[in-house]
């Protein structure tokens, strides 16, 4: 909250500072609280593509003692349902672009029956509602094992299942592998492709960037052309993406600068050798 004159996070349309989104996330919270009573331990699905509003909502649910459900834009009613079952949600906060799945959930669900939209512009929309409401708000007193994130399995093998994450969870994963094996600086700018309802985008996208005071860019879509044409525009020193995207993008690189790059992570699916080798020889750079 002290970093007010640095970017915390970009998009193509937005950037904000450490203290605008501070205020943000402060704003949210009250709107879920106030507004819609959300207590501690409640669960609060979230659907959105990878943005500055996602990343806030995930911190204004946490901040409101809350237990964040994200879920990538690709599922559909019928997975959706299932996970508002399972977690008994009642309550979902989702970008006004991602309505009609949305709404086919809810009129299907036992469960959920109240849904926020954010981004359409009305005046019943998340950010209506937040223009009121004050830019300070005092944080949950949770516990350390209190469970702040559920996040579900892909359901290959069935209905998916919920895996609880504590608070102490999200500090862990920064404080030991961020900290100890990626190593990075405040000025670091970060990108990538894997969806922030993946805790390999919640980590490589968010958490590792927030922590050290770092610049997360955030893409709504993130393909290995979306990257390949981002990563000259926004210069990002640290990029997450699947070994898939390495072999694309190798593919690509002829007359594209990707210089700014220093760290680049893979997860998701195995490395091939050959790709790593193919990487580091074109770039300079192992793929950790």
């Amino acid at each position: 909250e002290g970093r007010g004159g640095k970017y915390a996070v970009i998009s193509k349309d937005l950037r904000w500072t450490y203290t605008e989104l501070a205020h943000t996330i402060n704003r949210i919270a009250h709107v879920l609280t106030e507004d819609y009573g959300l207590k501690p331990g409640n669960r609060v699905l979230l659907r959105f593509p990878n943005s500055p509003m996602m990343a806030a909502t995930y911190f204004a649910v946490l901040k409101a003692g809350g237990i964040v459900v994200a879920t990538m834009p690709l599922l559909r009613a019928k997975e959706l349902v299932v996970i508002a079952r399972k977690a008994e949600i009642e309550l979902a906060v989702c970008d006004h672009r991602l309505a009609e799945d949305m709404e086919k959930t809810v009129s299907q669900s036992d469960f959920l029956k109240t849904v926020i939209y954010s981004g359409s512009g009305e005046p019943g929309s998340l950010e209506a509602q937040m223009a009121e409401k004050p830019a300070e708000f005092e944080a949950c007193d949770t516990a350390a094992n209190d469970v702040c994130l559920l996040g579900f399995t892909s359901g290959t093998t069935g209905e998916p299942k919920a895996t609880m994450h504590f608070h102490r969870d999200m500090l862990a994963i920064c404080d030991c592998y961020s900290k100890e094996v990626l190593k990075p600086q405040p000025s670091d700018v970060f990108i990538g492709s894997p969806p922030l309802a993946f805790t390999f985008g919640l980590g490589g996208l968010v958490l590792f960037p927030f922590r050290a005071g770092a610049t997360a860019v955030l893409l709504e879509r993130a393909g290995p052309d979306d990257l390949l044409e981002a990563i000259p525009f926004f210069k990002p020193s640290v990029v997450f993406t699947a070994p898939t995207a390495y072999r694309a993008i190798l593919q690509k690189l002829d007359g594209v600068d990707i210089s700014s790059l220093r760290k680049c992570v893979s997860a998701g699916e195995a490395l091939p050798k050959a790709t790593f080798e193919e990487w580091k020889a074109a770039t300079g750079i192992s793929i950790m």
